[in-house]
């Protein structure tokens, strides 16, 4: 016979076993408390959040003749002048080994594209507040802008509510970026839907395009990449 000690001993660890299966319980019906893989704060913060590059870029009057004459071949006037992404372009430079043969790519790329360069445009926007990248949505605005992307469009995107595009294409790609980064995946339900509307031809062109503004997002978060002067007036994420 178990004596009074005993069985106020194994009372208790019942009870305790008892209250953390409820919490874990409550874990897995309503999640993780926000604070405990940190708060709403950091997740909304934008980059960049300080004062200076962490790798100063470099001079771009010395890119080559061979990249200037592919950047040339970049649609519309958004990304020229003022719009040019001196920074971003002067930090890759300090590999110029890498970053001909990628600016080939990334422009031959997009100009085979099945997907329109507004389209495109939508995609890279909603890439820039998915990265919470300032520098991407800034220069990017200018872009979408030339290409009929209007302020009603701008506020869907920033805030991955798609009611105001009447286009199916549109929305598939949008879901379908979200889908990409959130999820790392498409999910059945997604993939049958999408697969109606779109070909199979633009599925692996947006997985190239948005592989691509991965290097250019995390570039710009993780250095620390600052706007240029002439775009720091352009509507920001959350502006």
């Amino acid at each position: 016979m178990k004596s009074k000690k005993t069985l106020s001993t194994e009372g208790f660890t019942r009870r305790v076993v008892v209250k953390l299966f409820g919490v874990v319980v409550g874990i897995l019906a309503t999640g993780f408390p926000k604070s405990a893989f940190g708060s709403n704060k950091e997740s909304k913060m934008i980059f960049p959040n300080e004062s200076e590059s962490r790798i100063t870029p470099l001079p771009t009057k010395d890119l080559s003749p061979e990249s200037l004459k592919i950047l040339a071949r970049l649609p519309g006037k958004g990304l020229q002048g003022e719009g040019f992404p001196y920074n971003l372009l002067g930090t890759l430079m300090h590999n110029p080994d890498t970053l001909e043969p990628f600016l080939d790519y990334w422009v031959t790329s997009k100009a085979n594209m099945g997907l329109s360069v507004r389209e495109q445009e939508l995609v890279i926007l909603r890439m820039a507040v998915l990265y919470r990248s300032e520098y991407v949505w800034k220069h990017h605005v200018k872009v979408g802008r030339e290409f009929g992307i209007n302020d009603t469009e701008l506020d869907a995107i920033r805030h991955g509510s798609y009611a105001a595009f009447s286009a199916q294409r549109e929305c598939a790609f949008l879901e379908l970026t979200d889908a990409f980064v959130k999820e790392r995946s498409i999910s059945p339900k997604l993939w049958n839907h999408t697969k109606e509307i779109l070909s199979e031809k633009d599925f692996v062109d947006l997985i190239s395009l948005v592989s691509q503004y991965v290097l250019f997002a995390l570039t710009n978060v993780c250095l620390q990449v600052q706007v240029e002067p002439g775009v720091a007036d352009l509507p920001g994420i959350e502006d």
